[in-house]
């Protein structure tokens, strides 16, 4: 075991963060620790780390156990040190090395001591043992994975914003490579390319992660173990975020089911004893009923702890079919060229979601849009009846910091009672007094949840979202997700959240090469066209690399025939070729689609077969095995077809 809580109890004041907690930590783990905002999670990595001392229990810590705790604190830390010297702090005993082997060399120089020989030899031999002749390489290539170009790894330190500070603080960590890597919220300060990168990285990590996280893709492939702070407790699942999800509900509805029958036999019990009280006879039976009922371990109801309020948007006026347009737009911030000459338009219905790397002008393209972004040629022109609400960082400005939340929900004309102002703030992590709270002492991740509230009641029948889901917890996103799902207005968004995205977006919008590039299509759908094109790429240069130039013959100089006519990239196809290349990509979508049908169907038949309770009942066993064997089958037919269509696609567009 590297660290861990035993009987742990740890209060603020009167409130209990956990009680009576025990959990384990052993190497090689990689964990989520989840719960709802508020319930404790940063308070436990603390609590690991020695910042906080438990009220009950011991915090235990294996001897020569390296920890590095990643957190929204370090940012307070500034230096003129460039980004790179910041992060090669991780080497401290190389970098003191190379200090002491330079000044021996000067030494040596000087004196020619044998002894200092001796002892510069040792450094040196020291150093190589560390790689410490590898250490710039390896801070660089981190730096770059994680999103800096080589001409920022010079820059000071100071002059980045938090979220790249942040950037520089978690190569800093991971080049440290602690036995016990603790992260709280690393990918709110990535994007996509960055958030994939950590992926790639912490999957091959020697030592052990746990990872505070509302990110549900980033836990999906990231942790095997997931430890929920829930009532006060610590409740450990052994796999990843579904996983959870899925045992979850199967614990509840056991413990829902163990305590009403556990009620069942109290009344039946206590109406013996009613029976059994006015008789003297009966009286030493009755008191020993009310004796067994009194030692009576209690099962607590499988209440959810926190009611699943929906939130409910209202649209006041239909618009037009076209809302926005964009025709031949520049954007330019000095010689960083954001789009150039591009065009576009958004439809009614349209669910967008705009992503790619930062630094790409995402947010400078909504803002373009939303009409607060000057331009310098093109025009931008409203489509009929678009009501718009915008919601990004820069609207926290627009919040009366006079004002309660709840009286800055009133004054948004949303005609809403204040029951329902209060249940709607109650999903954006506002419950009970906290709607009386003044605006002034609010901070900056409450003030960001107040102004998408009040996007959510403003009547809009289109919607612009800076990344909205940033200070939201998994149930507030989950319910965000289902309210934009029934939402009967358009929507733009910029978010790193590929859960989220995926639940809500119908086509997706890429920056490339200073134009947008669409994808209708949901975000999976897009990843993978993104991995096809990939495969096909690394097949193209794979061919080209493997192609022998032909050798020169001498022959004899006459008019060459003409060439045989070959179709060029772009150039129209014959009629049949293109019915039938439009044929054959049907099939192709619609065996796709067959097959995450059938892979849906395959992994509830092996929950099926993995839960004891099947077995107990032969029919049920031998029914679920044989749908089984037929899925399975029918899934390996398909992606032979699924490979065969792809094949055949490639011909014809060839």
């Amino acid at each position: 075991m590297l660290a861990g809580l035993q009987n742990v109890t740890f209060e603020f004041g009167a409130r209990t963060i956990v009680e009576d907690a025990t959990w384990h930590i052993q190497p090689g783990e990689r964990i989520g620790l989840i719960g709802y905002n508020g319930t404790g999670k940063s308070t436990l990595l603390k609590l690991l780390v020695g910042e906080y001392l438990p009220s009950g229990g011991t915090v235990e810590r294996s001897r020569g156990t390296s920890m590095g705790y990643l957190h929204q604190d370090l940012l307070s830390f500034d230096t003129h040190d460039s980004i790179l010297q910041v992060a090669l702090g991780a080497f401290e005993r190389v970098l003191q090395l190379e200090k002491e082997i330079e000044e021996l060399g000067h030494e040596l120089e000087r004196t020619g001591d044998e002894k200092t020989l001796h002892e510069y030899s040792d450094k040196l031999h020291e150093l190589e043992t560390l790689d410490g002749y590898n250490i710039h390489h390896k801070t660089e290539e981190v730096l770059q994975g994680l999103g800096f170009a080589n001409a920022d790894l010079q820059r000071p330190y100071k002059e980045f914003s938090g979220g790249w500070r942040m950037r520089v603080l978690l190569a800093k960590m991971i080049l440290q490579q602690p036995d016990l890597l603790l992260m709280d919220e690393p990918t709110n300060h990535l994007d996509l390319p960055s958030i994939e990168w950590l992926e790639k990285y912490l999957q091959h990590y020697q030592g052990s992660v746990v990872i505070v996280s509302h990110d549900k893709y980033f836990l999906n492939r990231m942790v095997t173990k997931i430890v929920e702070v829930y009532q006060q407790q610590l409740h450990i699942y052994t796999g990843n975020y579904d996983y959870y999800e899925k045992e979850k509900a199967i614990r509840v509805e056991m413990q829902q089911k163990a305590y009403e029958n556990q009620q069942d036999y109290i009344r039946q019990n206590e109406r013996l004893v009613e029976r059994f009280r006015a008789k003297a006879s009966k009286a030493a039976m009755a008191q020993s009923i009310m004796k067994k009922l009194d030692k009576l371990e209690r099962i607590e109801e499988a209440e959810i702890e926190r009611p699943n309020i929906r939130i409910n948007f209202r649209v006041d006026k239909t618009p037009g079919k076209v809302l926005v347009e964009l025709k031949n737009v520049s954007k330019a911030f000095g010689d960083n060229v954001i789009i150039e000459n591009s065009s576009l338009e958004i439809d009614r219905g349209d669910k967008i979601a705009l992503i790619g790397a930062n630094g790409k002008g995402k947010s400078t393209l909504l803002r373009i849009i939303a009409g607060v972004e000057n331009f310098s040629n093109g025009e931008r022109k409203w489509g009929h009846n678009v009501e718009e609400s915008f919601y990004a960082q820069h609207q926290l400005e627009a919040l009366n910091v006079n004002n309660t939340i709840l009286d800055e929900m009133k004054e948004c004309g949303s005609q809403m009672t204040e029951l329902e102002l209060r249940g709607l703030l109650g999903c954006f992590l506002f419950s009970g007094d906290d709607a009386d709270k003044k605006i002034r002492i609010l901070s900056g991740g409450e003030k960001a949840r107040v102004a998408l509230a009040k996007v959510i009641v403003s009547k809009a029948n289109f919607l612009m979202l800076d990344e909205p889901t940033n200070h939201l917890d998994m149930h507030s996103c989950d319910l965000l997700i289902d309210s934009l799902n029934k939402y009967q207005g358009s929507i733009i968004l910029v978010s790193h959240d590929r859960y989220f995205v995926a639940k809500t977006a119908n086509k997706i919008w890429e920056i490339v090469d200073h134009q947008i590039k669409e994808f209708k299509g949901g975000y999976e759908e897009w990843v993978a066209w993104k991995e096809r094109m990939a495969r096909q790429d690394a097949g193209n240069k794979k061919l080209e690399k493997n192609a022998e130039p032909a050798r020169p013959v001498a022959v004899k100089q006459e008019k060459p025939a003409p060439a045989p006519a070959k179709q060029q990239p772009g150039a129209a196809i014959d009629k049949d070729k293109k019915k039938e290349l439009q044929k054959v990509q049907r099939q192709f979508q619609q065996t796709e689609e067959q097959i995450a049908k059938l892979n849906a169907r395959k992994a509830e038949l092996e929950a099926s077969l993995a839960d004891p309770a099947t077995y107990s009942d032969k029919t049920k066993f031998l029914a679920a095995e044989t749908a089984y064997k037929k899925a399975a089958d029918e899934l390996a037919l398909l992606n032979r077809q699924y490979e065969q269509l792809f094949e055949k696609i490639m011909e014809l567009e060839s």
